[in-house]
């Protein structure tokens, strides 16, 4: 069992956007949309960019919030749906089809994020790229937040290979495999409904705590912080998520490199 390379192509589509767009509740986007704007700490009409941002859950509660929403993303389901989301709702979002990386808007944020679990898709130094492109799309000294849960200290300490969840009118089976060779979690799923089964396979690279600081350190990166909740918990082994809230390093006048 392993993922198709460049998977992420055709994986978000059909069952699979349709079950993301499910999961999560009303409450669980509202508390994280909190949490983005306390850590990204600008006030509207601050431009953010939401990259990769799926059915634009957090980029449709921002734009309700005053500000200036730009929300990227390579499927085109997961766009028809915020799209279609959007409509009636306060603010305006700009949605781009475009792959995760590909961000052609130089030193144009106040702020961005990557939210839902949606890092370390890429091989490794595609992931590199990906922080590098954010780092340049952002206005100097503007803050990034980074949410995944493909983090070693996360995973095995409880990683389970076969586990079945229930989502809306299908069951979902999550079937995984651990590849140290590659530090890569491949994931098959299976879409369950009506007797038919749609199978659908990922891989995601997993970092410990430390390689992810170096990757955004070497992206350009400053003053990072990590937490393991939206309450700020110190992230530690066993946490569920890394929350890590970085600054876009700001230049430095010539007066003030000569001192």
């Amino acid at each position: 069992m392993s993922a198709p390379g460049e998977w992420w192509r055709t994986f978000f589509s059909g069952p699979v956007v349709e079950s993301w767009l499910i999961l999560p509740t009303v409450e669980q986007t509202q508390h994280e949309a909190d949490f983005i704007l306390e850590a990204l700490d600008v006030p509207p009409p601050a431009k953010l960019v939401d990259v990769p941002c799926g059915g634009g859950r957090h980029s449709l509660v921002l734009a309700g919030r005053g500000y200036d929403m730009t929300g990227v993303d390579i499927s085109p389901d997961f766009l028809a749906a915020a799209r279609s989301q959007s409509a009636g709702r306060p603010g305006k979002v700009a949605w781009e089809e475009r792959e995760m990386g590909d961000l052609p808007w130089p030193e144009c944020f106040d702020g961005g994020y990557c939210f839902g679990n949606s890092f370390g898709y890429l091989d490794e130094a595609g992931n590199a790229a990906f922080l590098s492109a954010v780092a340049r799309a952002l206005k100097p000294g503007a803050r990034f937040v980074l949410d995944t849960g493909y983090v070693a200290e996360i995973l095995f300490p409880s990683l389970q290979l076969r586990t079945w969840y229930p989502v809306g009118d299908m069951l979902m089976l999550a079937d995984r495999r651990y590849d140290p060779a590659d530090g890569r979690l491949h994931v098959e799923y299976h879409f369950v409904h009506d007797g038919e089964v749609d199978r659908r396979s990922m891989s995601a690279r997993l970092y410990g705590y430390r390689e992810i600081v170096r990757l955004l350190e070497n992206a350009g990166f400053t003053d990072l912080k990590g937490y393991g909740s939206l309450a700020r918990e110190p992230f530690r082994l066993g946490s569920t998520r890394l929350l890590m809230i970085g600054s876009k390093q700001a230049r430095h006048s010539a007066r003030q490199l000569d001192t």
